[in-house]
């Protein structure tokens, strides 16, 4: 079991350190305070989350590994022999061994995470299985610009890879943006494959994010010891509990941190307030139809072409392709 620790030591880090100090100042200073998911990704916390996909409550990730060893055939179809593929928001490469395996030859395979130990772990691990392929690890944040290796470059095609339903952390005008730059980084001729959570009963998605081992509410706590630990901060853990459960009106999961008591909590030399039973608002998780991401997609210059669920209908894999630009 992942320990989750409590120690107050600062640790300073580099330019993502103002970036992630910025963040969690203006987030805090919001009269609904949240704070963006993708800090959950230190190195606990990308480790507490390998460890929740593994609880039996926790179906997204059996059910999209289902659909990528059932289909990865069909799926590997729309990769052109000798592209790039490039993964935003790598993460563990699990996922991503099933897909290399069923396609063509590949010029290169580009993982992009904003941790930069683990994307780094899981590239060394994967190139003793594909020998002949180029494994390119990028540390970065996938919601920002950021340049693709040169080999990726001058492949004849670019294919993103987003499974996880990560889709769904964005609000939509945000997921929309992500698209519409995932389709400038890779260029004409693109394809985009997409793993995404769907629309279902209210009691698979509450237990989903509220395994009983307790693995959702150490992740979610986590981002507090983070904060902690690089932003000079001293929430006390014991004053925070988590809360997760899905909006029905907003077809989302929400993940929050609520305040167990009224106290003061100091960050980076800034104090912030908490009344009794108010939250901070850490994640958003949003369930799609295929026609409703379908129809985002297409808003930003994304053409359906595929489309796979499980046996259950509980999750989708679903591919674009970029249209070409308007004369």
């Amino acid at each position: 079991m992942v320990a989750l620790a409590r120690s107050n030591t600062f640790t300073p880090v580099d330019d993502e350190q103002s970036a992630f100090e910025a963040d969690v100042l203006k987030g805090l200073s919001q009269q609904r305070k949240r704070l963006p998911p993708k800090y959950f990704y230190d190195a606990v916390g990308s480790e507490l989350f390998e460890r929740i996909t593994e609880q039996p409550e926790y179906y997204p990730t059996r059910c999209e590994m289902d659909i990528l060893r059932k289909h990865g055939a069909e799926i590997a179809q729309l990769i052109p022999a000798g592209a790039a593929l490039v993964e935003f928001g790598s993460g563990s490469n699990k996922k991503a061994r099933i897909l290399l395996a069923a396609v063509p030859a590949l010029a290169a395979y580009v993982p992009v995470d904003i941790c930069g130990p683990m994307v780094e772990q899981e590239a060394a691990e994967l190139r003793p299985d594909f020998p002949s392929l180029n494994v390119l690890p990028i540390t970065a944040d996938f919601t920002q610009p950021f340049t693709l290796p040169q080999e990726a470059l001058e492949a004849p095609a670019r294919v993103g890879f987003f499974p996880g339903s990560t889709i769904g952390n964005f609000e939509p005008h945000e997921a929309a943006a992500f698209l519409r730059n995932a389709a400038k980084t890779l260029g004409p001729g693109a394809k985009m494959i997409i793993g995404a959570d769907l629309v279902k009963d209210a009691e698979v998605l509450n237990e989903a994010y509220n395994d009983t081992a307790g693995f959702t509410e150490k992740f979610n706590l986590n981002v507090l010891v983070r904060i902690n630990r690089e932003l000079r901060g001293n929430f006390d853990l014991d004053s925070f509990e988590h809360h997760a459960f899905y909006n029905r009106e907003r077809q989302r999961i929400e993940m929050h941190l609520a305040s167990l008591k009224r106290q003061k909590v100091k960050v980076a030399g800034e104090c912030f307030e908490f009344r009794a039973g108010e939250t901070i608002h850490t994640e958003s998780s949003y369930k799609y139809t295929a026609e409703s991401l379908a129809a985002l997609a297409r808003g930003v210059g994304w053409e359906p072409v595929g489309v796979w669920m499980d046996d259950d209908c509980r999750f989708s894999i679903q591919a674009f392709s970029l249209a070409e630009p308007k004369r």
